[in-house]
């Protein structure tokens, strides 16, 4: 048996990374389970995810793909055995062998990420959520959410630093929902850009405590000017939820 390419879903909590993409200085997950590969391979290995989640974003189903020539391993093996190499808070859920041509980022067809806030009293144990201060108003929220379901220019909503070519995205699912004492929002796309759903919850957030009819979110995002837009919100309530792929 020659090469094989082998998908990874992986789970982590992203407190103490620097991000997902491996940097010349700082802890990345990218870096450890290249590390971990590397220790099983006994050689480099490569590993490419199917999105860069910032500083201090969790995941609950990033994809990423690599390439073995260990061919003594069905699949699912490379599960417990990465796992047992890995620090605690990086896991991989599954492992599966992908045709030769497969790219974790290019052949995504849609990322579904989820931001989670919370209004109770603070649980010092639980890192992936954002502390408000208040029980927002679920339904003024959606209303704001409902206005970016579509294929639109974000550039109102992403870092001036975004390099991508073109800053137009689909978005097919948009909603806001509240979960005990916490509040979600799930939003589902094509792809989207260098912190976009950040500061998409910041200027929703922003919006519903000042009272803001829902047609002020829609003039924010059709003047495709950064400016105009909200705060960013706090990285720690961003998990990367689930990637698909045709």
């Amino acid at each position: 048996m020659g090469e094989r390419k082998i998908c990874l879903t992986a789970a982590y909590d992203g407190t103490c990374f620097y991000g997902w993409q491996v940097q010349a200085a700082g802890r990345t997950v990218q870096g450890v389970m290249e590390e971990a590969l590397a220790q099983m391979h006994r050689r480099p290995v490569r590993l490419t995810g199917a999105g860069r989640t910032d500083s201090g974003v969790h995941a609950r189903g990033q994809r990423a793909h690599f390439t073995t020539d260990i061919a003594s391993m069905e699949p699912q093996q490379f599960v417990p055995a990465l796992n047992s190499l890995l620090p605690r808070d990086v896991r991989v859920t599954d492992a599966r062998e992908v045709h030769p041509g497969f790219h974790a980022r290019y052949d995504a067809v849609s990322r579904e990420y989820r931001y989670l806030l919370h209004w109770g009293s603070q649980d010092p144990m639980n890192s992936g959520v954002m502390q408000i201060s208040r029980i927002p108003d679920i339904p003024l929220l959606n209303a704001y959410a409902r206005c970016i379901i579509g294929t639109h220019d974000f550039t109102s909503f992403c870092s001036s630093g975004d390099a991508s070519a073109s800053r137009i995205r689909n978005i097919t699912d948009a909603v806001w929902y509240a979960r005990g004492s916490d509040a979600v929002f799930l939003i589902r796309g094509n792809a989207f850009l260098w912190k976009m759903v950040r500061s998409l919850v910041g200027t929703m957030l922003e919006l519903e405590q000042a009272g803001a009819l829902a047609s002020e979110m829609k003039r924010i995002l059709e003047a495709r000017d950064r400016d105009r837009s909200g705060t960013v919100a706090q990285s720690s309530g961003l998990h990367l939820w689930r990637v698909e792929y045709a």
